[in-house]
C-alpha cells in the first residue's frame, strides 16, 4: 500500500515536530481510503496528552478521537492514519508504537534532531500485530492543469 500527501502537509508535520521539540506531537491524516493506497486531504494537529513521559511517548484520548473522526465525516473525509514525532531519533516505530497501533492505517514519523526535522517515513501495522512494514510514501504536487495532483516519491 502507499500513502500520498500534499508537500504542505509534509511540511506542517515537521513544523509541528520542531514546535513541540523536545516532546513528541501528534495528529490525524484525514483523507480517502483508495484501491492503491490512502489520499491525505488534510492534517489535524493535536496536544499530547501524555503527562508521565511526553518525551517519547504520546496520547490522544478516546474523545478527541471521536470528536475529530466527527468533523471529518462532516467534511466527507475518514481517518487514514495518524502522524508524531520522535524526538532524537530514528523515524522508525517503537514496540510502543507496535503496541498502540491499528492495523490498516499509516503511521507518518518524523524524526526531529536537536529541533531540526529530518526524515519522515509512513508505517502500517500487519494484520497479525507482529510488526510494521513500511509503506510508500509519496509527495503530491498539484498540476497546473486540471489533471489533479501527480505523485512523485518523497
Amino acid at each position: 500500500m502507499s500513502l500520498v500527501m500534499a508537500r504542505e502537509h509534509m511540511e506542517r508535520i515537521g513544523r509541528e515536530g520542531r514546535a513541540s521539540y523536545p516532546e513528541e506531537c501528534c495528529g490525524f491524516l484525514l483523507g480517502e481510503w483508495r484501491p492503491d493506497g490512502k489520499q491525505v486531504r488534510d492534517v489535524k494537529a493535536v496536544d499530547n496528552a501524555r503527562t508521565d513521559s511526553p518525551h517519547n511517548r504520546y496520547l490522544i484520548p478516546p474523545e478527541v478521537f471521536l470528536r475529530v473522526e466527527k468533523e471529518a465525516r462532516e467534511r466527507a473525509l475518514e481517518v487514514v492514519g495518524f502522524y508524531h514525532s520522535h524526538p532524537d531519533v530514528e523515524a522508525r516505530p517503537s514496540a510502543f508504537d507496535r503496541d498502540h497501533a491499528w492495523s490498516g492505517y499509516s503511521y507518518v514519523i518524523v524524526s526531529v534532531r536537536g529541533g531540526v526535522p529530518h526524515e519522515t517515513r509512513s508505517w502500517e501495522l500487519r494484520p497479525d500485530r507482529t510488526a510494521f512494514d513500511e509503506e510508500g510514501l509519496f509527495v503530491a504536487e498539484i498540476a497546473p492543469t486540471e489533471s489533479g495532483p501527480q505523485a512523485s516519491e518523497g
